[in-house]
């Protein structure tokens, strides 16, 4: 069964930090990339940053300097490193796998 879960998501202050997971079963992670996107309340779904089987990675200019991507493919897991959290980092956070979605992981960060 294909599945991608998300986890470590929480509450946390601003200026805290959060290191969330997404897991792959069903299928190996090492050649496709791998993304993550976010979802605030009210909002639409947008693009947080992706990093290539070749480990190279993009991020959108509002977490750029603050949020690392990585992956560790022997885990079949990527990550997401989340540094300087603001509250408007707030949203239910997302893993996407070619067409594979995570269910999400909810983080809130608190002013």
């Amino acid at each position: 069964q294909v599945q991608l879960v998300e986890s470590g998501g929480g509450l946390v202050q601003a200026g805290g930090s959060l290191r969330l997971s997404c897991a792959a079963s069903g299928f190996t992670l090492d050649y496709n990339n791998i993304c993550w996107y976010r979802q605030a309340p009210g909002n639409q779904r947008e693009l947080v940053g992706c990093i290539r089987p070749g480990g190279s990675t993009n991020y959108a200019d509002s977490v750029k300097g603050r949020f690392a991507i990585s992956r560790d493919n022997s885990k079949n897991t990527g990550f997401l490193q989340m540094n300087s959290l603001k509250p408007e980092d707030t949203a239910v956070y997302y893993c996407n796998v070619a067409v594979h979605w995570g269910q999400g992981t909810h983080v809130t960060v608190t002013s």
